[in-house]
């Protein structure tokens, strides 16, 4: 009895010794990029990093939150959900400006923006206005995503896309890191307290912003936007905008955004219920001091980039679905290390191991993305499938503390037993069901690995996003002895690894866009 597509489909393409070569030698892949591309590509990740240490601000200083505005936990997290759900309006705003205007400016001005608003939140002195500037900070937040991942990645040598996926994605981390280490040193210090940690991302944010000003824009935009003049085929903003929303999102790939939703919900479930409420539980449900928890999430977001990179790298000889569900499984495994354990040492291993499989499984996600989406369309798609599955997931650290508020432990403190919230049984839970969950989508999806979507009509074009899909394997198609695409259980195209790998990776006609 023959296996489902689905399935046979996640078994690693048959390539050449060559090809094999060129996907598994990091220093290789490395070398192969110019220093405009690794520019582009720091621009990109540094925008990332300064949207996850403004957004992590919040989950680091929940305590101190409470004791300034004299609210519950599950309050303050109210700014954390209000963050997540209008992010996905800020992706629709900056994705379309950018498909349409080009990677650097639209960049530049969200930048600016999250900076702004950064600054505005170390200044409120009620809880009102702290939610109503962390809601707009959501709208800012938004856009940073899809046009850091399109400005990386879209320039980037097709066999250099996995390895910088990985690398890309944990700029989540790194700005995680970089907001704990702050929190960890200056914070305590500072007669400013919390206020400091805020004020000091706004710095790093625009100072990012100033960074990519500097830069040119993307010579892929560039280029194919004179080729749209010189044929007429530029759109206006409003024909673009109803292009996209009503063309490309509802009527020809409707069933792709839904699929991409559904997967981008399992995966901020993933990271947001394993990390919002992480310093809270190693304070409230373990006993440890603020520095013992925030040394802990250091070491988790160690293993989050070590994760991130691998896993990026892995994918572009396993496949993009294999990788994820090779390190969601890997979650299942290290859930009891992560939450049992009353050591300091054990729990910080299992957040060192929890955030390997975790943000392993997320650094496929960029590439795995831009690959899935509509070619005329890599700022504006995958940010806006991010974004909604944000807004989904929203609520991740509200459900874990209202959880915790019922689900109750003991621990010995000062000598004598205390009753706190479990948000360890809570967070194991959660973080099982969901990774069942992302594993599920995951297996049922498809893949578009090796893409060559820099080849396909821009969101410039008028008629962008009609004939993508077939436009960027007309050249693989000529190399098939008969069709080879075939539709995952969910409908969407599938077009085999093998028959996209016909083309030579190493062929001179894949250099990279920018000499």
């Amino acid at each position: 009895m023959a296996l489902p597509a689905f399935i046979t489909s996640l078994a690693p393409p048959k390539r050449s010794q060559a090809d094999k070569d060129a996907a598994l030698n990091p220093i290789q892949l490395l070398m192969s990029l110019t220093t405009m591309q690794y520019l582009l590509f720091l621009s990109g990740f540094l925008a990332w990093s300064m949207d996850a240490y403004d957004f992590f601000s919040v989950s680091l200083t929940v305590p101190l939150l409470v004791t300034q505005f004299n609210r519950s936990t599950h309050d303050i997290t109210t700014a954390i959900t209000l963050t997540l759900l209008f992010r996905s309006v800020g992706a629709v705003i900056f994705g379309v400006i950018s498909d349409r205007y080009g990677r650097k400016w639209p960049l530049v001005v969200n930048l600016i923006l999250i900076a702004i608003l950064e600054l505005g939140s170390g200044f409120v002195n009620t809880y009102h206005q702290f939610l109503a500037v962390r809601s707009l900070f959501g709208l800012g937040m938004g856009g940073i995503w899809g046009q850091a991942a399109s400005t990386a990645l879209e320039n980037m040598p097709v066999e250099a896309r996995g390895l910088f996926s990985g690398i890309l994605q944990e700029g989540y981390a790194f700005g995680y890191l970089i907001a704990a280490v702050v929190d960890l040193k200056l914070v305590p210090k500072n007669p400013h307290s919390w206020r400091s940690l805020f004020w000091l991302g706004s710095g790093l944010s625009l100072a990012t912003a100033l960074f990519r000003a500097v830069l040119p824009e993307s010579e892929l935009f560039l280029r194919a936007r004179e080729e749209a003049r010189a044929r007429g085929q530029l759109m206006s903003q409003k024909e673009k905008t109803k292009h996209f929303l009503h063309e490309v999102m509802l009527k020809k790939h409707w069933l792709l955004c839904i699929y991409a939703v559904l997967l981008m919900t399992g995966f901020n479930f993933l990271s947001h219920g394993s990390q919002d409420l992480y310093p809270t539980f190693m304070k409230t449900s373990k006993g440890f001091s603020a520095y013992d928890a925030t040394v802990a999430t250091i070491i988790g977001n160690c293993g989050a980039i070590a994760g991130g990179i691998l896993a990026g790298w892995l994918s572009q000889r396993l496949g993009r679905r294999l990788t994820i569900i090779i390190f969601t499984l890997s979650i299942g495994a290290f859930i009891p290390l992560w939450i049992l354990p009353t050591k300091f040492g054990a729990l910080s291993a299992g957040a060192f191991f929890i955030q390997v499989g975790v943000q392993g499984a997320w650094g496929v996600i960029p590439i795995h993305l831009n690959e899935l989406s509509p070619p005329g369309f890599r700022s504006t798609f995958p940010g806006v499938a991010y974004q909604l599955g944000n807004m989904v997931s929203s609520a991740a650290s509200q459900i874990e503390a209202t959880a915790g508020d019922h689900i109750k432990t003991t621990i010995i403190e000062g000598g004598k037993a205390t009753v706190v919230p479990d948000y360890g049984k809570v967070q194991g839970i959660l973080i099982g069901v969901v990774a069942a969950f992302v594993i599920l989508m995951t297996v049922i999806g498809t893949e578009n690995r090796a893409r060559h979507f820099e080849k396909a009509k821009l969101a410039i074009e008028a008629d962008a996003g009609e004939s993508d899909m077939d436009e960027v394997f007309d050249k693989a198609e000529h190399g098939r002895a008969s069709g080879a695409t075939s539709r995952s259980p969910t409908g969407i195209n599938n077009e085999k690894s093998d028959a996209i790998m016909t083309e030579d990776i190493g062929d001179s006609n894949e250099k990279a866009v920018i000499e």
